[in-house]
């Protein structure tokens, strides 16, 4: 099994603007530690350009950031100690605060790439319904099912 994430993030400007620049910059070195950090499998891509972001119809000013990883470990390690960790310390100069949960993780079959619309549906199941082994986050973890378990799921009732 592998772990999905998607985290979302209020801009506080246009991604254009002068207010933004900085962090626009900081998106293909810290995309490039992503896709060569051990453990990473996928991430969505918003195009061809490092500094793209993925286009959706969820707000002008919402980014989008979702990717798969083998385990809660490579993504930690990711997230939390590569040069990422410094520009999540700076999240608020560019992000608005979310009263609500804004990431959230769930597992997913090697191979399968899970979409844009499954990701937004796990974060809406996690805002209305709390943590749980479909969503989740570092705070509140579930580890993977067990194939006993996916077995049993599978059976009809």
């Amino acid at each position: 099994m592998h772990l999905a994430q998607l985290n979302v993030a209020h801009m506080r400007a246009p991604k254009e603007s002068p207010e933004l620049a900085e962090f626009v910059a900081a998106l293909e070195p810290i995309n490039a530690i992503s896709d060569m950090a051990p453990g990473f499998v996928w991430r969505l891509k918003g195009g061809d350009d490092p500094t793209d972001t993925v286009r959706h119809d969820y707000g002008d000013l919402l980014l989008i950031n979702f990717s798969v990883w083998e385990s809660r470990e490579t993504l930690w390690n990711f997230v939390y100690r590569t040069a990422h960790l410094d520009y999540l310390r700076r999240r608020r100069e560019w992000f608005l605060r979310n009263a609500e949960p804004y990431s959230v993780m769930w597992w997913v079959h090697d191979g399968y790439t899970p979409s844009l619309a499954e990701g937004m549906e796990r974060l809406r199941r996690l805002r209305e319904e709390g943590p749980g082994p479909e969503a989740f986050t570092f705070t509140d973890f579930h580890e993977p099912p067990t194939a006993e378990a996916e077995n049993l799921a599978d059976q009809p009732a």
